[in-house]
């Protein structure tokens, strides 16, 4: 497997003040192509930091984050969209999704979101829903769903564009242990599936151990797990 992301001494500071706190200390490694990884650390280490560099959604104090061989930063802002976009699906431990939307909505935003055809982007909503379990919840409105059921509309929205990556911030954090199980479960299966490279951020252990490699981020820096 080829080196899909590169990281080459990674840091990452803010400025709180006249105090200056250091997330990242010098991260390097490199996650290859349909690679499942799982990344650990207590709160506040700078998991979902990682996660933010890898989806466009900030950028490194100093070092850098390549893509295929690309320094992130040099993208542009059009380019950084079609990123988050097309190519990066992002779950979160939130799920984020719009509570006045039906499940279909939901998913089926980020299609709009490109400008794609209305009736080709919700027949392919519909078909994610399905992929996910949720193929007879295709029009309820999400906020009349389970925890699980949210989650799994979260995880169909960010699959919904076939993107390359999926990233997740604690995609079971807050669902009880059997639905947590479910959700690990479909998410490993969809990478199977998909060929797509999968980062997970997460406290649970059982999730990390099923994957093909798993890191530990601690004071800033990354070791095996």
């Amino acid at each position: 497997m080829s080196a899909l992301y590169s990281f080459h001494d990674v840091c990452k500071t803010y400025d709180e003040g006249e105090k200056t706190l250091e997330i990242l200390k010098g991260v390097t490694m490199e996650i290859a192509e349909g690679e499942q990884l799982a990344i650990v650390g207590a709160s506040g280490s700078g998991k979902s930091t990682l996660l933010h560099l890898m989806g466009a959604l900030d950028s490194p104090t100093s070092g850098q984050v390549l893509f295929q061989g690309r320094d992130m930063t040099s993208l542009s802002p059009d380019e950084q969209a079609h990123f988050r976009n097309k190519v990066c699906g992002y779950v979160f431990q939130f799920h984020h999704l719009l509570a006045e939307f039906s499940a279909v909505e939901n998913v089926a935003m980020p299609g709009i979101i490109a400008g794609l055809a209305k009736d080709t982007v919700f027949a392919t909503a519909e078909e994610m829903l399905a992929r996910v379990g949720l193929g007879e919840k295709v029009t309820a409105q999400v906020n009349k769903l389970s925890g699980g059921e949210r989650q799994r509309v979260a995880i169909a929205r960010a699959l919904v564009m076939r993107p390359s990556v999926l990233l997740a911030d604690e995609p079971t954090g807050n669902l009880d242990e059997g639905t947590g199980q479910q959700v690990a479960d479909l998410l490993r299966e969809l990478n199977r599936e998909l060929g797509m490279t999968m980062v997970i951020v997460t406290h649970n252990k059982d999730l990390a151990a099923g994957m093909d490699r798993c890191l530990e981020l601690k004071q800033g820096l990354l070791f095996p797990g």
